[in-house]
């Protein structure tokens, strides 16, 4: 049904299935509760569009109203786009995970990196979280300088032995061996073999004629007496560390510039919509379909589901972690210190990526369900925070999903 709802500042509007009617309320509430100030969710099942909404201002002064079409930088959702453009090379070439890296990209078997294979690149165990020499200025806009710098790093761990997070060289890992085995730039190739044919509004490198549609970003401002994430106490008390490095040495990239709505940052610098995301996730769904389009092989989206990383505390993000190959799966670290903004809840069947200060996107293959969520108004924590969690939780339990003492969702009706 359609909906038009008042919020003290601003309004709510869209569509929600009568059944989703908690969703509804969950993201209300993070207006009226819980700080939002711009967002927009999209829950698709099974092919059949179950929430479109848009609520609130795309501006921190709100003289803007937030439309279906306000784009917004997701961050790290951005990995699991540059993510699906390796998978579908595979699906489609001749390429194999257990391929060396260096058959593709010959330079970057340079300071011991020659074992490293392209597994290793999707599941953050290439050794190479970030860099350890200081970048200059605007390198993160210099895809030639980033790709040298890459090629000759030496890893922090022999590569495949360990996990770190790749925070910031994610895009650049995966991107060149798209580029190198495609011809295509990243944002070439997923513009032309995903988006398009998806119909999502999401981009890496938006045409300058699109940025007038971008939300403005608001900055987090830390809370007192939270307790901060393992992650953060690192990153300050050890300058030189991966967290650290990973953070800072970035050639003073800002995420909410005109240059770098242009570039094509893999790892965090993508655009969308909350339904250009679902839409994304909506194929990994449904066994690599959409409508009359096979775009992934059912076999290729169990690849991308399987868990490759489970537990064991991450070189990068100071905390237990656990990924597909290119995708994040649940984790839920609410036990620890600073755990909520550590955690993200989702299936035991779901996969997917969080982004800097909450967005959020992922696929969940036992319900055919996709999911995607945009906001502008960061919040704490690395991975998901109280508003995105909140919209999961009401969608899982709408669907009869209950939260299991391993740490994910389960229809726990079924082991009765």
């Amino acid at each position: 049904m359609e909906r038009n709802i008042e919020l003290e500042q601003g309004s709510v509007l869209g569509w929600c299935d009568p059944a989703f009617e908690s969703v509804l309320k969950a993201f209300v509430d993070n207006f009226n509760q819980r700080g939002e100030i711009g967002a927009g969710l999209a829950v698709y099942q099974h092919g059949t569009c179950l929430v479109n909404l848009q609520g609130g201002f795309s501006d921190l002064e709100r003289g803007h109203p937030w439309q279906e079409d306000t784009l917004c930088v997701v961050h790290s959702c951005t990995k699991a786009a540059t993510a699906l453009c390796l998978h579908h090379l595979i699906d489609q070439a001749d390429l194999q995970l257990n391929d060396p890296v260096t058959r593709y990209w010959p330079e970057y078997g340079d300071a011991g990196k020659g074992g490293t294979t392209l597994s290793m690149l999707l599941n953050h165990t290439s050794g190479v979280p970030a860099l350890k020499n200081p970048l200059p200025e605007q390198a993160f806009l210099d895809w030639p300088y980033m790709v040298r710098a890459i090629a000759k790093a030496e890893p922090f761990w022999e590569p495949g032995t360990q996990h770190g997070y790749q925070m910031t060289t994610f895009g650049w890992l995966i991107g060149e061996v798209v580029r190198r085995i495609s011809g295509q730039s990243l944002g070439e190739y997923f513009k032309t073999n995903l988006a398009e044919p998806l119909g999502a509004d999401f981009w890496i490198g938006l045409p300058q004629d699109e940025h007038h549609r971008v939300s403005k970003l608001v900055r987090y401002r830390p809370q007192k007496g939270l307790a901060p994430a393992a992650f953060t106490r690192r990153l300050m008390a050890d300058p030189e560390g991966i967290p650290a490095l990973a953070y800072f040495n970035t050639g003073k990239f800002r995420a909410d510039s005109a240059e770098s709505y242009s570039a094509e940052f893999g790892a965090g610098g993508g655009i969308g919509t909350a339904n250009s995301i679902a839409k994304l996730y909506e194929p990994l769904a449904n066994s690599g379909r959409l409508g009359d389009q096979q775009l992934f092989s059912e076999q290729q989206v169990a690849v991308m589901a399987e868990t490759s990383i489970k537990g064991g505390e991450d070189r990068t993000l100071i905390m237990p972690t656990h990924f597909s190959l290119g995708f994040m799966k649940s984790m839920n670290n609410f036990e620890r210190p600073g755990g909520a903004m550590e955690s993200l809840v989702m299936g035991s069947t779901a996969f997917g990526h969080a982004g800097a200060g909450g967005s959020l996107g992922f696929a969940d293959r036992a319900l055919g369900l996709s999911f995607g969520y945009v906001m502008n108004q960061m919040g704490p924590g690395i991975l998901v925070n109280e508003r995105g969690q909140s919209l999961v939780d009401a969608i899982y339990s709408t669907l009869g999903q209950t939260r299991s003492m391993l740490g994910d969702y389960r229809d726990l009706r079924a082991a009765h």
